[in-house]
């Protein structure tokens, strides 16, 4: 079987998990009143998309150090990606993003529920919130009842905290260096925690972690992690002002209206002419950009050099994690599975 079938086949397990779990906590909280089908439903809307990316990483942390398959950890890799999704609701939340796969994000789809109601808007949105927060909370009960046995939850449980905390951070890096003046290394510390660690690198570890895996090998997976995710999350920026909504599911005008602190637009702006600079800051943070404004920012970010430089950052990131999984010391199956995993991570057009 090819890297490619065992990542779809994982994909098609993990999706299984979250579907009969999210099912039952759905109903359970569709139970309790009638009115709250509608927000139940949004469990669903949240979680049913996904590379499951973050459960991969975890069950070949766990293979990598040498254990086999298991339906428990599948389970306990499973609740990494409803963190996930609880982090996309609140961003979309943040972002004031208004599709996510092609279809309204929570805060836009709960206001149809709140017609007549005195802040539609309001409400939706705090409707929205909670169901992120329900699914953090959800997160936790499924690693907890995974049904691996306490001992190797007790070791990945204090990084579980990390990975919550430094996603956290990340997000609060965002919203405080929203509309600040361009700087790349910032931005890159921004991608760093509240993308990079909780895609790769923790997910890895705990997988790592709940195996036993030795201080070496997690320090390996921490070297292949970091880079990696952040080679990720830039793959992501460039697809988002550059990719097909079609495949990426995303406004590509939606990063330029928010007027987020990607890479890509820090070199945008750092390296425009005085006219282009004035340019592309009336065009950020501006709803409702026109398809010819879109363009614009991407004739400037192609003229300055931004999207070479972020092309490479992204080469020479993987590069990286291509020699820092190249000197690890872990099961040949999963050096194979995650060698496979760093491209298709970053060699994407969604």
């Amino acid at each position: 079987m090819s890297e490619g079938e065992d990542h779809a086949l994982l994909r098609q397990r993990v999706d299984q998990v979250l579907r009969a779990f999210v099912t039952a906590e759905a109903q359970a909280l569709a139970d309790i009143d009638d009115c709250l089908a509608p927000v139940a439903e949004q469990l669903h809307a949240a979680t049913e998309h996904g590379k499951r990316l973050r459960a991969a990483f975890c069950y070949w942390g766990w293979r990598g150090a040498g254990q086999p398959d298991s339906e428990a950890l599948v389970r306990a890799a499973g609740a990494i990606e409803l963190i996930h999704a609880a982090a996309v609701v609140h961003d979309d939340l943040i972002d004031h993003s208004r599709t996510r796969h092609g279809r309204p994000t929570g805060h836009i789809a709960l206001r149809e529920i709140l017609t007549g109601h005195a802040r539609p808007r309001a409400g939706a949105r705090a409707l929205a919130m909670l169901v992120g927060d329900l699914l953090m909370s959800m997160a936790g009960q499924l690693f907890t009842t995974s049904g691996l046995p306490g001992a190797y939850l007790s070791r990945a449980r204090p990084l579980w905290a990390v990975l919550a905390r430094e996603l956290v951070a990340g997000e609060c890096l965002e919203v405080l260096r929203t509309g600040a003046e361009p700087d790349p290394d910032a931005s890159v510390k921004v991608i760093r925690y509240k993308t990079a660690k909780y895609t790769v690198e923790h997910p890895l570890q705990i997988g790592g972690l709940l195996a036993g895996a030795p201080p070496r090998l997690l320090r390996a997976y921490s070297e292949y992690g970091v880079p990696l995710g952040e080679a990720f999350q830039l793959r992501d920026d460039l697809l988002g002002l550059f990719g097909d909504p079609e495949q990426t599911g995303k406004d590509p005008a939606d990063d330029l209206a928010g007027n987020r602190p990607t890479a890509l637009m820090a070199h945008a702006l750092t390296g425009a002419t005085k006219a282009e600079h004035a340019e592309l800051n009336l065009l950020l943070g501006q709803a409702n950009l026109s398809e010819r404004q879109v363009e614009r920012a991407r004739e400037i970010a192609h003229r300055t050099g931004a999207v070479a430089r972020v092309e490479d950052m992204i080469t020479a990131r993987l590069r990286e994690a291509q020699d820092a999984l190249a000197g690890a010391d872990l099961a040949i199956e999963a050096r194979h599975a995650l060698s496979a995993l760093a491209t298709v991570s970053v060699i994407r057009t969604y």
